[in-house]
Parts: structure tokens; sequence; C-alpha cells
């Protein structure tokens, strides 16, 4: 289920290859947009130390804050799968939504109407201008996947997860798989 060219909603599963990369080894990365001005996403597999309350604290939950990525990192962003309780969010695809009424998610939240399966929270994204992605799929620093989780994706293990794609895509990519993070603990 790979494709050479992304599109909204896809996942984009770093390469092997762009080990040292610090901020997107071994990351996989929601399309929240992408278009020919540019693309933007989030990477869902890099938990960070943070819970939503240590950033935000009148919101009355430990649900953990993921490294969206590099660009603004000092901005909370989020998507869900509940548009029919946050107000204004942005339909990325297959049920899972980006952004939205902040303060209504908030409430949603500290009152127990939403749980951590439904809403995942980011310090910064990842953005690409025009072609940027493109030149860096040549590069082969990515392999394109289709979102097979739909809306579930919000729920996925991610320690896990970048192991899980490298298995499935098969070939040489299983090798890499078992791989250590830090190649010189090999």
């Amino acid at each position: 289920m790979t494709s050479t060219t992304p599109k909204k909603g896809d996942l984009l599963i770093a390469e092997p290859a762009i080990i040292g990369d610090v901020s997107f080894n071994r990351s996989i990365v929601l399309l929240a947009d992408h278009s020919e001005e540019g693309s933007i996403g989030f990477i869902l597999n890099k938990p960070l130390e943070y819970t939503i309350k240590d950033l935000i604290p009148e919101v009355e939950a430990a649900f953990k804050v993921y490294n969206g990525g590099p660009v603004e990192q000092d901005n909370l962003y989020f998507i869900h799968k509940v548009p029919n309780l946050i107000p204004n969010s942005i339909e990325i695809s297959l049920g899972i939504f980006w952004g939205g009424d902040f303060k209504k998610a908030a409430e949603l939240i500290t009152d127990n109407t939403i749980s951590e399966n439904d809403i995942r929270f980011f310090l910064g994204y990842s953005g690409w201008d025009a072609n940027q992605l493109e030149n860096e799929l040549k590069a082969n620093s990515w392999v394109v996947s289709e979102n097979i989780y739909k809306k579930k994706i919000i729920e996925k293990d991610y320690a896990s997860f970048w192991k899980e794609k490298m298995l499935e895509l098969g070939g040489e990519y299983s090798i890499w798989s078992n791989a250590p993070e830090n190649p010189n603990y090999n």
C-alpha cells in the first residue's frame, strides 16, 4: 500500500537511511495537508516527557504530548476523531480532524467526555516548502504509505509503530526492523 505521490491523510515512513536525522529518525508522519504550496504533518511516534496538564494546567488530564516536528515547537497542535464535539475542526481524511475550538476540547477532556484515544497533542509540526517533500522522496528519505488505520491511527502504540511498518514493507526493510535505534549500540 505504498505510493510515490503523497496526499493529505497519507503516512510518511522515515527510510532507515536517514539515521542521524534527530527530528525524523524512525518517524512516522501523518500528512495533515499536502498541496503545490507545501506540506504539513505531525510525527505520530515521538512522545515527549510532557502531558497536556504540564503545558495547560487547567486541563485535568495526563494525556501524552508528542513531538510533532521541528517547526514552531512552542505551539501546541492537536488531531482528533470527534468533530461532532469539537467545532471548527478541519478534516484531514478518513475521520481524522485537525484542530478546532481548543477551549471546547479542554472542557471535553476535563469532564471525561473524550479520552486519549480520541485526541492526540503535538508540540510543533513537520513542514515542507513547495517541492521540498517531493525532493526528499526522490532522495529516498521517505516511503509514502496509505493510512490503513483510518481514524484509529490516533490510538496506535507509538513504541513499535516504525518497526511494524518496516515489517509490513518487507524485503530489505525487514532487516532494519530489528536494528538498534542508535547504530553505535550494535
